[in-house]
């Protein structure tokens, strides 16, 4: 408990000092935002600030800081140092200076963003590179809540994990579904602008109820400075597996392509720290708690069962299980009921504006507006049909499931990788210290070029994943260094 302790404070601290750092480095200022200067009344429109934090929040959050943070506590204390650290210097900076960055050229969506520092070849690639993660995003955000909902209306959770889809989650997939697509039709203040604020509040409600609970119990788990004395739950390597299990609870690049909805919101430049910083540091909160109830699960109180679940889909799948497992039997009927409204709401929140985001996306590369109906159907008929087979294929196959959940991790940090690269070249030509993003762009990129070859398309030793992050981050400092002297002869 004094590592989660210290964490916590970590991450308190981390917002108020190096947010204050990079919001000066960036230098928000008073020049009219977009949601004035292009008001349409669907996707410009000033909203208040504390809506737009809940917001942003709910869209970033998903299932990520809670069943990342329960896969992540089997690599032991090692998740608190991810959590902390990668949340303050790589996650909540990357979310900041996306959505900064987004104000700044008139609400553009992440595509547009990198393709300006990057490249149009790099524009293209991430514009069909982005809108293939949102559809996956919202496709797995379909299966969190189902199988949470399908669960406490009497399915059969056993037979659903041998592959044996049961017409409660079919129906409550449904369900959600058909929400997305009313949600992402509809403008903004509509829908999310309304119901969003009550998800928050459930879900930092459930948090904070679960923190009482910890400090209540008082659990002996173990330290960070036990360190390789504590045995991993899991058979997979520390590195590059857990940089990628925990993601939305210390950087995730999906975040990026959700900043834009919110800058698209905003009156004023200088409540980005609040908003993109202050969201980000919250669900790293988030994550840290649930990390610490997963770990007394896992070693102060083990529970039959749940040892089985290192790695793989098993341990995926089951999450939602230990969610209801531990809002039911702690925090009784009431908070056990609002709790497991903010779990379900998060991925729902997540999953709504991840659609939302592809249209947009979709709708600025065609050039059409979307004020008019036609035009949304237009994107949105084709893009929910795709998204549709990609659901029924997930649910009629046993590892379905599980594959699109592997890609869908990896794909979402490879984001964050090109956005904080844009970020780094961004700052370069301004005349700003681009340390703060270059670090994170060279530890991320080797991470996610090891996660992929030596365990999505190879099955290598640590000695390869030491030699493949190598080669990634020399070539990527090289590529750096040569860009930089060009930009600077330029000068």
């Amino acid at each position: 408990m004094i590592s989660f302790i210290l964490s916590l404070v970590a991450l308190v601290l981390g917002y108020l000092l190096y947010g204050r750092f990079v919001e000066r480095v960036f230098g928000p200022d008073d020049r009219t935002t977009p949601a004035v200067a292009k008001a349409d009344g669907l996707d410009y429109i000033v909203l208040p600030n504390w809506k737009i934090f809940m917001i942003q929040f709910l869209n970033i959050a998903g299932t990520g800081p809670i069943f990342g943070a329960i896969m992540g506590a089997k690599f032991g204390p090692a998740a608190y140092l991810w959590i902390v650290l990668g949340c303050i210097f790589a996650g909540a900076t990357h979310d900041y200076m996306s959505g900064m960055l987004s104000m700044r050229h008139g609400g553009a969506n992440q595509p547009e963003i990198i393709g300006s520092y990057l490249g149009e070849t790099t524009k293209r690639v991430m514009l069909f590179f982005s809108v293939f993660l949102l559809v996956m995003v919202g496709v797995v955000f379909v299966y969190s809540p189902a199988k949470i909902l399908g669960d406490m209306t009497g399915a059969d959770a056993v037979a659903a994990q041998q592959g044996e889809m049961q017409m409660e989650y079919i129906y409550w997939s449904a369900v959600v579904f058909c929400y997305y697509i009313v949600a992402t039709m509809l403008p903004v203040d509509k829908v999310i602008g309304k119901i969003y604020p009550l998800f928050a509040f459930s879900l930092l409600f459930m948090a904070a109820a679960l923190m009482v609970v910890l400090f209540v119990k008082m659990p002996h788990l173990p330290e960070i400075w036990e360190g390789l004395s504590v045995e991993p739950l899991t058979t997979k390597a520390i590195f590059p597996a857990l940089f990628i299990t925990i993601a939305c609870g210390a950087i995730s690049g999906f975040h990026a392509t959700q900043s834009p909805l919110m800058a698209r919101c905003m009156k004023s430049e200088k409540m980005g720290r609040p908003i993109f910083y202050g969201a980000m540091i919250t669900e790293g909160i988030v994550a840290l708690i649930w990390a610490t109830v997963a770990m007394y699960f896992f070693y102060d109180q083990p529970t039959p069962g749940y040892e089985q679940m290192a790695g793989g889909a098993a341990a995926i799948n089951d999450a939602p299980s230990i969610v209801n497992k531990v809002c039911n039997e702690w925090l009784g009927l009431f908070g056990g009921i609002l709790a497991l409204l903010g779990v379900v709401a998060a991925p729902i929140t997540s999953g709504d504006t991840a659609f939302r985001s592809a249209r947009l996306i979709i709708a600025d590369f065609l050039h059409l507006k979307q004020q008019a109906i036609r035009n949304r159907l237009l994107v949105c008929i084709p893009m929910f049909a795709g998204a549709i087979a990609l659901l029924a294929w997930q649910m009629s196959d046993a590892k379905g499931f599980e594959t699109i959940w592997g890609w869908f991790g990896w794909s979402n940090q490879t984001l964050a990788v090109f956005m904080l690269w844009a970020v780094t070249v961004y700052l370069v030509r301004q005349k700003k210290p681009f340390i703060i993003t270059l670090i994170p762009a060279l530890f991320m990129t080797a991470v996610c070029t090891s996660y992929l070859f030596c365990v999505k398309l190879f099955t290598l030793s640590q000695t390869a994943v030491l030699f493949i992050s190598l080669v990634s981050v020399t070539i990527a400092l090289i590529w750096f260094c040569e860009w930089l002297r060009r930009e600077m002869s330029k000068k």
